[in-house]
């Protein structure tokens, strides 16, 4: 099987144009950074009846994931790259329904992707009890559930041990967002996704943080957060019909071929 590795803010994934067979257990296998070849996850590019292509994500622990916002826009770098289209926006079939990618070009090559996420929703804050205390988290949909919860210093939560804590408190689980505000429009990020553990970045959180962060008044919604990760720095804007705009990196890492 030949596989491409691309990352989005150090969010790494194998991506593969066909259909797979056993993808949970090929994405465990793969995904491993020690026995394998190591990666967030595995991503694999289809045909779509509906877009102009389709995407299934499946985490490392083989569970499979509605969207994946760095994901996507390596999606788009992926299929223009391998000429299987010409187009520089595209349509790209979710879980979480049809995305629009518009490519963003540097010298006559894909370096990223602006990406009309959708719209969002927000429940009221939450107050969970957890055992050293209790974390008070915005419960936030990009698509997939994300608890957004707002701290001091995000750089100083125990992210290993709080987003496991966090994440059993949601039937199915969530991803977890540990976010300050570092400046006007600003934001550090660190993130805790369900079936990969701690990540470089995640774009569907950084969309999910920049909307809490609007909804509770500690950013302004007429400018774009610069919202900090681990792996670098995503752009996110709201439209006025509320959808939100993503804007980040997308690079190949490496093209491969494994046995199976």
């Amino acid at each position: 099987m030949r596989f491409t590795k691309m990352e989005g803010l150090g969010n790494d994934y194998l991506y593969v144009y066909g259909t797979p067979t056993d993808p949970e257990a090929l994405s465990v296998r793969l995904s491993n950074r020690h026995f394998g070849i190591g990666a967030d996850g595995m991503i694999w590019i289809e045909p779509s009846e509906i877009a102009d292509f389709k995407m299934r994500i499946f985490n490392a622990d083989g569970s499979e994931a509605k969207m994946c916002g760095n994901g996507i826009r390596c999606v788009g770098k992926y299929v223009y790259d391998k000429g299987l289209t010409q187009k520089t926006t595209l349509t790209v079939e979710t879980l979480s329904g049809i995305r629009t990618v518009r490519l963003l070009f540097e010298d006559g090559a894909v370096t990223g992707a602006t990406v009309d996420m959708g719209s969002v929703t927000m429940e009221p804050e939450r107050a969970l009890s957890l055992a050293d205390g209790t974390a008070i988290v915005c419960p936030v949909s990009v698509g997939n559930p994300h608890a957004v919860c707002f701290v001091p210093d995000a750089e100083a939560v125990p992210l290993a041990s709080f987003g496991p804590a966090v994440n059993a408190c949601f039937e199915g689980g969530v991803n977890v967002e540990c976010v300050s505000v570092t400046g006007d429009n600003a934001l550090r990020m660190r993130v805790y996704e369900r079936g990969s553990g701690i990540t470089m970045a995640c774009g569907t959180g950084a969309c999910a943080a920049a909307y809490a962060a609007w909804q509770t008044g500690r950013c302004k919604s007429d400018t774009p957060i610069a919202v900090r990760l681990d792996g670098g720095t995503l752009s996110i804007g709201l439209r006025e019909d509320g959808h939100l705009l993503m804007t980040g990196p997308a690079n190949t890492v490496f093209e491969g071929k494994v046995t199976l």
